[in-house]
């Protein structure tokens, strides 16, 4: 044998000796046991993490938007004719008082959207603001005399309980009505009397 088969042998044995002992190590060593709490598993899924991020910032927009509410007129689930309280988003650094704003919305009507669902307003078409006055002591809302002709008795009334509900609901003021710049304690082809500041018995005489 020569000397090189013999250090080829050496080292041969060498390493089998070196992977009996790896072996025998990963056999007889003890394990470590994994525990729960050594498993990192997340809670949600990241479609479900995303879905609350979303319900968290709608939440956060409906939070720091403000609303005020119109009166137009609908049916309830008993088919029912009512007047309904419709929202819309008020910013008061860009739509000025919340009385002024919700007369404007009033008189604009039902949006289209509103109108599918059967909301309608007994306020005609071509009435119009003139101006709304506000005081220290009183607002004073002053509309055409189209806010008062035409429809009939008792769509009169309806219209007159839309602008009274509408008005006290977006004001702790004392509200009067003036139609074509005079005050109106008689108005419409009836002869309506109309006890004023506007409240939900002004109709009542």
């Amino acid at each position: 044998m020569t000397k090189n088969q013999k250090i080829l042998l050496i080292v041969i044995g060498f390493c089998m000796v070196v992977v009996v002992g790896l072996i025998a190590f990963n056999v007889f060593m003890p394990k470590h046991d994994v525990k729960p709490d050594d498993v990192q598993v997340l809670e949600r899924s990241v479609q479900e993490e995303l879905a609350e991020d979303v319900k968290q910032e709608e939440a956060e927009e409906n939070n720091e938007k403000e609303y005020i509410n119109v009166y137009f007129i609908g049916k309830n689930e008993h088919n029912e004719e009512v007047y309904k309280a419709v929202k819309r988003v008020y910013k008061a650094d860009i739509d000025g008082s919340r009385i002024r704003y919700a007369v404007n919305c009033l008189m604009r009507g039902p949006k289209p959207e509103e109108q599918q669902k059967g909301v309608y307003t007994e306020i005609p078409a071509s009435a119009q603001i003139i101006n709304i006055t506000e005081m220290s002591d009183k607002v004073v809302v002053n509309l055409t005399s189209a806010f008062v002709t035409g429809g009939g008795t008792e769509s009169l009334y309806k219209r007159l309980y839309q602008l009274i509900k509408t008005a006290k609901l977006n004001t702790n003021l004392p509200v009067y009505l003036f139609i074509d710049g005079q005050r109106a304690d008689v108005v419409g082809g009836e002869g309506i009397m109309l006890s004023q500041p506007l409240s939900n018995s002004s109709l009542d005489n």
